[in-house]
């Protein structure tokens, strides 16, 4: 492949935001939003929904909770080992592809505790107990215990017994967890026996590259291994030849993407987005610099939290919390820098529909500004709750 014109930040970055469809709202069934997107990042029960409502004209969370209570999308670890919403067909080949990832995570911190094990064994075993009826991680590794103190297994972490079964089995978190509105344990059962149908047979990493580039590109070979979690997607990339085209970056990295995918030009108008914590756009590139800005980078989050931020014209240009206080809903709003007088009502604007969407209930519905120029973050807030 010969590499061809260059293509400036603005340029990737709105190229990006085009099939995250983060440049307008689609008016799209979310199943096809999901499957555009490769899926929404959710370990957290409910964050993910703003992803959606950023994305979808007249998102509503009865959409995604439907899917997930009618068997049509789920939760569960893909890319990176991490919980992902997918929709039930991509469930079904995507986990086999990363397989190898989440074996390898999960061994590197509880294979000391695997020694000696069948896996055999212990994959049948923890299936029949999730098939039997959905188990939350710790109630499933005291009931492998139990069993491997009678089957020779000796005396092992239940802990590791669990992991040892969500490496080794597909397993999907069950609702009502994820579901908006209500809560629920995190609990397990097979994704063959949720969704009727096993895993796909040997399903193709060409299929999974070009998934990425339609939903992330134009991008770096090593930009795809960070999101997958997977190694030697060169050999995977070469093989796709001409299906591909190729650019170049500023710094003059190769970036491969699909022919007839959209690369608006960089100065297509891109407004205020609210972005949610665990949002596939800040972890789905080996350089974030497309929308991460150098302010954003120098900020202090502290210790194990991860930011909600705030685009502005495309890149990170602030952080966001909701602070409810009884009938008040507050979303406070931190710039990383002066905002003009458009892009502070673009926000406001922005930010009053946000609070319709995640706080509905709320008698009183109010946007707040801190200054840009204080290291006070909205979750140190007096209120924060």
């Amino acid at each position: 492949m010969t590499i061809g014109e260059v293509l400036d930040r603005r340029a990737v970055n709105r190229a990006t935001l085009a099939r995250q469809m983060l440049l307008g709202r689609v008016a799209s069934p979310v199943t096809d939003v999901l499957e555009r997107l490769v899926g929404l990042q959710a370990q957290t029960p409910h964050s993910w929904y703003v992803g959606l409502w950023n994305r979808v004209a007249g998102f509503t969370p009865g959409q995604a909770a439907d899917l997930l209570t009618g068997r049509e999308a789920v939760r569960m670890a893909l890319m990176r080992s991490t919980i992902h919403l997918v929709t039930a067909r991509d469930a079904l080949w995507l986990r086999p592809l990363v397989q190898p990832v989440i074996e390898r995570s999960t061994k590197g911190a509880f294979g000391g505790h695997w020694v000696g094990l069948d896996r055999d064994e212990v994959t049948a075993v923890g299936r029949s107990l999730v098939e039997e009826r959905p188990l939350t991680p710790s109630r499933l590794g005291a009931l492998l215990a139990e069993h491997g103190l009678g089957a020779g297994w000796g005396e092992r972490d239940p802990a590791a017994l669990a992991q040892a079964v969500r490496a080794w089995v597909p397993l999907v978190q069950v609702p009502p967890r994820g579901v908006w509105g209500t809560s629920g344990p995190i609990a397990h059962t097979s994704a063959e026996a949720w969704l009727g149908r096993p895993p796909a047979d040997d399903p193709p990493l060409e299929d999974l590259v070009l998934r990425y580039l339609a939903a992330f590109g134009p991008a770096t070979v090593k930009d795809v291994q960070t999101w997958s979690g997977l190694t030697r997607l060169r050999e995977v990339t070469d093989r796709l030849g001409s299906r591909l085209v190729t650019f170049r970056d500023e710094e003059g990295r190769e970036l491969l993407d699909l022919p007839d995918a959209p690369r608006p030009g960089p100065d297509v108008p891109a407004t205020a987005r609210f972005m949610y914590d665990f949002d596939n756009l800040f972890l789905s590139h080996a350089d974030r610099g497309r929308v991460v800005t150098d302010v954003c980078r120098a900020q202090d989050f502290g210790r194990n939290i991860q930011p909600s931020l705030l685009l502005v014209d495309g890149f990170t240009e602030g952080a966001w919390k909701i602070v409810r206080s009884g009938d008040t809903a507050a979303l406070v709003v931190k710039p990383f820098r002066r905002l003009t007088g458009a892009e502070h009502d673009d926000v406001a604007d922005e930010g009053a529909r946000l609070l319709e969407f995640a706080e509905a209930d709320a008698a009183v519905k109010e946007v707040r500004f801190m200054r840009h120029d204080v290291a006070e973050m909205p979750w140190t807030t007096t209120g924060n709750g």
